[in-house]
């Protein structure tokens, strides 16, 4: 099989403005994870991941890192998508069973409450147009690797946190805890596993924290 030559397009777009509207539910949510120092996705990352969903139109997404909630609500009200996502931590799931259900999106939106290394079974037996991982850094890919067997053809990876608060900057490096510089060097060894992935086409994009969509080849783009 001939070579296949990777193109790898870094953007800049802090110049980008976005221009949301927020339910009085979101309104709350919004407010208590900054007050609470709940990592929920930044605005920037939001407008691309909603973006996406307009463009793509995905029947079901898995979420990996259900949060409060918060972009589960978000990403089914681009498109009316089913959403399945996954939750382990009992404090997280008790505020996310709580905003789903006041969202009055209870039906489409499935909390499933089991650590992502071991929730394959609970999903196995479907097909997702869309994966978004946003959970625990130090797992990313795993993560990838469990569940992109149930990826559709040409379905689509989103990846959050992937400047992780600009700590990937080598400047930055020397700088940190013992542990936060294992975070890095897990992250930066998972946009690599991401950028040299045969099967999967990556962007990287430089807005809110860092955003990875890879994109899934067709079998007959892999044999080219």
């Amino acid at each position: 099989m001939a070579a296949i030559k990777k193109i790898v397009i870094v953007m800049d777009a802090t110049n980008n403005t976005t221009d949301f509207h927020w339910s009085a539910l979101e309104v709350q949510m919004r407010a208590y994870a900054h007050e609470a120092h709940v990592p929920i996705i930044v605005d920037e990352g939001l407008a691309l991941l909603e973006q996406i969903i307009r463009i793509q139109r995905p029947s079901k997404i898995l979420e990996i890192g259900t949060a409060i909630g918060f972009s589960a609500i978000r990403m089914h009200q681009v498109c009316n998508s089913q959403i399945y996502t996954i939750e382990r931590n009992q404090d997280m799931i008790c505020l996310a069973k709580k905003n789903i259900q006041a969202s009055g999106f209870a039906a489409q939106i499935h909390l499933i409450e089991q650590d992502a290394l071991e929730a394959f079974d609970s999903v196995k037996n479907k097909k997702f147009d869309l994966i978004f991982i946003d959970a625990a850094k130090a797992q990313y890919t795993k993560f990838f690797e469990i569940y992109t067997p149930l990826l559709t053809n040409r379905g689509i990876v989103i990846t959050d946190n992937m400047s992780f608060h600009g700590l990937l900057d080598p400047k930055e490096y020397e700088n940190q805890s013992r542990s936060v510089k294992g975070l890095i060097r897990k992250l930066l060894s998972y946009r690599k596993f991401l950028l040299d992935h045969d099967n999967y086409d990556t962007t990287i994009f430089e807005i809110g924290d860092g955003i990875a969509v890879s994109v899934k080849k067709d079998e007959y783009a892999n044999h080219k």
